[in-house]
């Protein structure tokens, strides 16, 4: 535990991938605000075990991202409740409800979907990083950050869910963009990119991943964890990495890796 007074604020961080990075963080002693849109018992759950690991203090936010002035309400009172923001963990996205093919792939879907994996993040960092560069906001000997959770969908295509594919493109492109602009006001982006992950999100296509993760899909022939994702966001945000900004880290078994 690093025993310090950093304050993270993760979306979707009651479930899945959200809750494996809330719970590395509270172990290293971060304070943490869930943010959820819907399943409150879960968020507060996650800050009940947050507290049991080590962080300090843990709150659950409600806020729908995809409401752009919920998101920058969402900032505004973790800056009430804790007077400063150290690390912004983008984790929150949603899949489509309906897996459909790319020709009938429904505006309404493709709203939903980009408005709260890609538009919600990016106005949710705009927000927070005006907060970090702002005088008077505290720094401490870790750089602040912030850490976008895409998703190999970034690059690899899928016809049945193209709105999601396209979502995560662009958030990563949008990671690009705030490492860019922030770099030289000192705060540090990284994007975190999984692979496939057992969540809720992946429960309706286990079986079939099942078979083709044991067929060497990834060269590591598992399943990724929430935890995992969750060791990789607290190391970049343990400041281990401050020459670094803008990198990419796959947490995906290999996945990536272009194989004959």
């Amino acid at each position: 535990m690093m025993g310090t007074d950093r304050v993270a604020l993760v979306t979707g961080g009651g479930r899945g991938i959200g809750r494996g990075i809330v719970a590395a963080l509270a172990r290293d002693g971060v304070s943490v605000v869930v943010n959820y849109r819907s399943d409150s018992a879960a968020a507060e759950e996650a800050c009940r075990e947050a507290e049991r690991l080590g962080a300090p203090r843990a709150i659950a936010l409600r806020a729908d991202l995809a409401e752009l002035d919920e998101g920058r309400g969402l900032v505004d009172r973790t800056l009430e409740a804790f007077g400063r923001i150290d690390v912004l963990v983008n984790n929150a996205g949603v899949a489509p409800q309906r897996r459909a093919d790319l020709l009938e792939t429904a505006p309404e879907s493709w709203d939903r979907v980009l408005g709260i994996n890609l538009k919600g993040p990016f106005f949710l960092s705009q927000h927070a990083a005006s907060a970090m560069i702002a005088p008077g906001h505290p720094r401490g000997d870790v750089p602040p950050m912030i850490v976008f959770i895409t998703s190999v969908s970034s690059t690899f295509a899928s016809v049945n869910r193209p709105e999601y594919c396209v979502s995560k493109a662009g958030l990563s492109m949008v990671a690009q963009l705030f490492a860019a602009r922030l770099a030289d006001e000192g705060v540090l982006v990284f994007e975190v990119r999984p692979g496939i992950i057992a969540t809720d999100m992946t429960a309706g296509v286990k079986e079939a991943y099942d078979r083709r993760i044991a067929d060497g899909l990834s060269p590591t022939r598992r399943w990724g964890a929430p935890e995992d994702v969750g060791r990789v966001v607290s190391a970049l945000s343990s400041g281990a990495f401050g020459f670094s900004t803008g990198q990419v880290v796959y947490v995906d078994g290999g996945l990536h890796l272009r194989r004959l």
